[in-house]
């Protein structure tokens, strides 16, 4: 079956494929349109398996919040380019809605998730083929009540905070506002846990043997040191727990205080009851770059 060019650039619309390749897959498929849509994924997949060794630290996060049930999920690519890319992008925010809608357990799970007549891995592999990057969906969290999204600088941070109240706040522009200033505030300070309660005992009994032994080091007598240590562990709490931390916006007051305040303000019950904060690459090994070794090597 002969081919057009035409054909051609359907072909290369249709797979974000190389001109020379879209041409020699329809060679191989005697021109057959879908059967060559096939020879080049079945290559991508072959350059998937290559690319999947390399680093991917980059790409973005982003939370989407739809009536009561929210998603924040990061996935990586290679380097930030891709980051701004659309089809990255759209991918990204597929995938955040596979999870509310299918609520899949964990990233397998989600691979294995149908979007039309494709799997979730089936478009992943396509984006691998058409961006030519390695990417990975590294991990998701997905919600459901009274929700508040915040997205930072276009996909560096993402944060929902949960909050317990009454489903109708979300139409009132001040809690709206509100919400949002208390994603805000988990985005700039990075709390690790809502509350004293959630500090795990093991951890101040660390923190406080290693507080101990500072103020002993620094000479103090020990009796002294144990009310030093009291006063550490109180400034400990304010570091890593939200509703302890001073409010960014109004140092004042902690952020618990804003909350009641907010609850008064607006005559009902307020209370954050659970929050998620991904910040794009965090733990992850970095891509270490020689650029003049790069372009040495393509130029061989």
């Amino acid at each position: 079956m002969a081919f057009t060019a035409k054909d051609v650039k359907d072909l290369r619309e249709r797979t974000g494929c190389g001109m020379m390749d879209c041409k020699k897959a329809l060679t191989d498929a005697d021109g057959d349109m879908e059967k060559a849509v096939e020879l080049l994924r079945e290559k991508g997949l072959a350059a998937a398996a290559k690319k999947s060794g390399r680093i991917a630290a980059e790409g973005m996060v982003t939370a989407v919040v739809e009536g009561n049930v929210g998603a924040i999920i990061e996935i990586n690519s290679e380097t930030d380019f891709v980051a701004k890319n659309d089809s990255f992008r759209d991918f990204v925010n597929t995938c955040a809605h596979v999870v509310m809608e299918q609520n899949p357990a964990d990233v397998d799970a989600l691979l294995a998730c149908k979007v039309g007549a494709n799997t979730v891995e089936e478009l992943l592999r396509d984006k691998i083929l058409t961006i030519g990057e390695n990417i990975k969906i590294r991990r998701f969290v997905r919600y459901e009540g009274v929700l508040v999204p915040y997205i930072h600088g276009g996909g560096t941070h993402a944060v929902i905070v949960k909050f317990d109240c009454d489903a109708s706040l979300l139409d009132n522009e001040e809690f709206v506002n509100f919400g949002k200033d208390v994603a805000m505030q988990i985005t700039a300070v990075n709390p690790a846990y809502l509350d004293k309660t959630g500090v795990p005992a093991d951890e101040i009994e660390k923190e406080k043997e290693i507080l101990t032994q500072q103020a002993m080091n620094e000479g103090k007598p020990e009796a002294i040191a144990q009310k030093m240590v009291m006063g550490r562990i109180s400034k400990y709490y304010k570091e890593v727990c939200l509703l302890e931390q001073p409010f960014v916006k109004d140092d004042k007051v902690s952020v618990g205080e804003y909350v009641d305040n907010t609850a008064k303000a607006l005559g009902s019950s307020i209370k954050v009851i659970g929050f998620t904060r991904f910040e794009k690459g965090e733990g992850l090994q970095k891509r270490e770059e020689d650029f003049a070794a790069e372009v040495a090597a393509q130029l061989k």
